[in-house]
């Protein structure tokens, strides 16, 4: 899964996608798109870890693509934001970083310092990025269901969601609100509507706001987060004690960067299963709603294929039971069926036979 992270110019995006790598800010990528992977912290794959020192240990991962910030305000800066725009297109979902700190060293977008129109000034580019794309779309699809041709009822069908699609582009709204089923989000996923995609909304706050709660909530957002981009970056760069006693003495519990990475994953619908052992203890990514038949071929097929029953145990009933034996004592470790939905931290041990 991959999130772009867009903004205008001097919103922090850029220290923030620093921040998020934990590699120092590179001055000569500003006109460039960086790509990174990044762990997906879990602090019960660390928890697995300690009990079982294995020889390997794997988180679950996110893809962060910055896409360089383009100034809205001229029609250059427009038609810049747009070219970078198809690349945002191939990514999962979108991180709309924008600025709320003062600082006299550093220029303000627009002359302004106001993170809600600039939020609201990036949400109508993704809209009209998208308009453009369905106009274009409804001017062939008129053309080509004049003609009896085989795909001529599945046209008319797309040409009716793409009319519906228009007109909600154009009272502001996204294309998920116009999408009515699992047959039209396929189509709509094909042509990469970039309002299809989950959006997290950043508010980069100055250090004195880092404690303060979120200033408002963006409407289309999935979740607003504000936090302070330069400090995370300072955070990112310290050692595991001293980020501790750095972020004491912020009075925060954990970095921002662990709650935008969190927020990300499950706003792209996604959770993690966990195996564990003295080989390894590994997050392993699914969608939610996935049944553990299909989590077994995460794993390998032949684990699917030849699926018997998967031992289940709940995260926090392992741990309140200090391991696995204590958790089967306890009667909490279960034998579940391949259509058993699995849950978000389940700690798994898949029976089979090939």
């Amino acid at each position: 899964m991959r999130f772009a992270l867009i903004g205008p110019p001097q919103s922090g995006k850029s220290t923030l996608f620093s921040a998020i790598t934990g590699q120092p800010a590179d001055p000569s990528h500003a006109m460039a798109e960086q790509l990174t992977s990044v762990d997906v912290p879990d602090a019960r794959l660390d928890y697995l870890a300690d009990l079982y020192s294995p020889k390997k240990y794997t988180p679950a991962h996110l893809e962060f693509l910055d896409v360089p910030g383009a100034s809205l305000a001229d029609a250059h800066g427009q038609t810049e934001f747009r070219k970078w725009m198809q690349s945002v297109r191939k990514c999962d979902g979108v991180v709309m970083v924008v600025r709320a700190f003062e600082s006299d060293a550093v220029a303000t977008y627009r002359d302004r310092i106001d993170a809600k129109a600039d939020l609201n000034e990036l949400h109508a580019e993704l809209i009209f990025a998208d308009l453009e794309q369905v106009v274009n779309r409804v001017e062939k699809l008129e053309k080509s269901t004049q003609k009896p041709t085989k795909t001529r009822e599945q046209e008319l069908r797309e040409l009716a969601m793409m009319k519906r699609v228009q007109n909600a582009l154009e009272s502001e709204a996204p294309v998920v609100k116009a999408i009515q089923n699992d047959e039209e989000r396929k189509i709509a996923m094909s042509f990469g509507f970039l309002t299809l995609k989950p959006v997290i909304a950043v508010i980069n706050v100055g250090e004195d706001q880092v404690t303060d709660s979120v200033p408002f909530e963006h409407e289309h957002a999935r979740a607003t987060i504000s936090l302070s981009a330069e400090i995370e970056a300072e955070i990112a760069q310290l050692s595991p004690e001293d980020r501790t006693t750095f972020l004491e003495d912020l009075g925060l519990k954990e970095a921002a960067r662990t709650r935008l990475i969190r927020a990300c994953y499950d706003a792209a619908g996604l959770i993690s299963f966990l195996t564990c052992g003295p080989d390894e203890v590994r997050a392993w990514t699914i969608t939610k709603g996935s049944e553990a038949v299909e989590a077994a071929g995460k794993i390998h097929s032949d684990i699917q294929r030849g699926f018997i029953r998967a031992e289940t145990v709940a995260f926090d009933d392992l741990k309140s039971n200090e391991d696995m034996r204590g958790a089967k004592n306890a009667g909490k470790v279960r034998l579940e069926a391949k259509h058993y939905v699995v849950q978000d931290g389940d700690v798994i041990n898949f029976r089979f036979n090939v």
